[in-house]
């Protein structure tokens, strides 16, 4: 993996949002209601995804109610790391470690198998720096924009923090670029600039892996072509559908929100239809393009029925202005509460209705 550049060789994001809360919300909540919708869909082909759930992409998991998964639980908990210790990578990586052992503890319905092996690891003893496996998933990706957002003007904090946070569960080159690839990203996002060839060039820089090269050369003459977002996923090696692989999946979550990115609700539809891992390609696509249009510029039908427990929206979004009060005053606030001890009965129901879900799907129309 190629050294980290210079400050000065990535694009700057320009006019960032004052306050910075509302970019920080718009990757909190734009990567809750991504999760929220694509969750039903993961697995289904699009012609199944018709003919199961016709009509306008809306949250389909219980009735017409989403809820959401593992992708938002761990942007939560990167973010109550991140509010307890956001100067020091190392005592932020330890915190973030721990959330996700108990995380963990709390036997939640989903959990990637990457993920799974390493948070055992920590479990038994070893360091977070050492617990990531060697793993091209994208779990790691799935919650690292929000520390572009929340770096985006400290190039150097931004890879830091992302490497801290990628390492815990993913120690592949290839999960580490991904990662990196979605905080810039969504650092770039967060300003108002829209030179999207020079972003993209800049993107090439990040390592001189080969095939990463050859994703960006695609990703580059795709936004010249202005091709259709299910044509480059099939161009990146995701001929059937989007896999979990980090090199399929965050690609097409980049290309989803470059494409659209001040319209949440296409680039969404846009991702969904891909197939595959269709939670986290919409979970990553909602957080980047969240960054630039903020919660008013996402459906308000689709966040008003996301219907979870303690997990709730108004918890990501006062976690939000804790991120961006802590960015002003340059001291660690400190995590936000809720109720917790909630979570395992939680995680239960869940399971029982992801459950329902699958038997449902297993009956026509196929």
């Amino acid at each position: 993996m190629k050294a980290p550049m210079e400050a000065s060789a990535f694009p700057a994001p320009a006019n960032l949002p004052r306050p910075r809360n509302l970019a920080l919300a718009g990757v909190l909540i734009g990567t809750a209601v991504g999760d929220a919708l694509g969750l039903p869909m993961e697995g289904l082909s699009a012609r199944r995804q018709r003919r199961l759930f016709p009509g306008p992409l809306r949250h389909r998991l219980l009735g017409p109610w989403g809820m959401i998964s593992d992708d938002t639980e761990h942007t939560l908990l990167l973010a109550q790391a991140l509010l307890e210790s956001p100067h020091d990578s190392t005592a932020f990586q330890r915190s973030l470690a721990r959330r996700l052992r108990w995380w963990l503890g709390g036997l939640p319905a989903g959990v990637g198998f990457a993920t799974l092996r390493a948070i055992l690891r920590l479990w038994i003893g070893v360091p977070p720096n050492r617990s990531g496996v060697m793993s091209a998933g994208n779990g790691a990706a799935m919650r690292s924009a929000l520390l572009g957002v929340y770096f985006a003007e400290d190039t150097a904090a931004r890879r830091e923090f992302v490497q801290a946070s990628t390492e815990i569960t993913h120690r592949d080159p290839r999960a580490s670029i991904a990662a990196l690839a979605v905080a810039e990203t969504a650092a770039w996002m967060a300003g108002s600039c829209d030179d999207t060839p020079t972003f993209i060039g800049a993107l090439n820089g990040l390592s001189d892996h080969a095939g990463w090269s050859t994703i960006v050369d695609e990703l580059h003459a795709a936004v010249d072509l202005r091709l259709p977002v299910s044509t480059f996923a099939k161009q990146v090696g995701a001929i059937h559908a989007v896999s979990g692989y980090a090199f399929q999946s965050v690609p097409v979550a980049i290309y989803a929100a470059l494409r659209n990115r001040t319209d949440f609700s296409t680039a969404l539809s846009d991702a969904i239809a891909c197939d595959g891992d269709t939670d986290t390609v919409a979970a990553i696509t909602g957080a980047l393009v969240g960054a630039r249009v903020g919660v008013s510029g996402m459906p308000q039908t689709w966040r008003e029925k996301i219907v979870d427990y303690p997990h709730t929206l108004e918890l990501l979004q006062r976690i939000a202005e804790r991120l961006g009060r802590q960015i002003e005053t340059r001291t660690a606030i400190g995590p936000a509460d809720y109720f917790w001890p909630a979570v395992p009965l939680r995680n239960l129901v869940f399971l029982g209705i992801v459950l329902t879900h699958g038997l449902r799907r297993l009956i026509p129309p196929y």
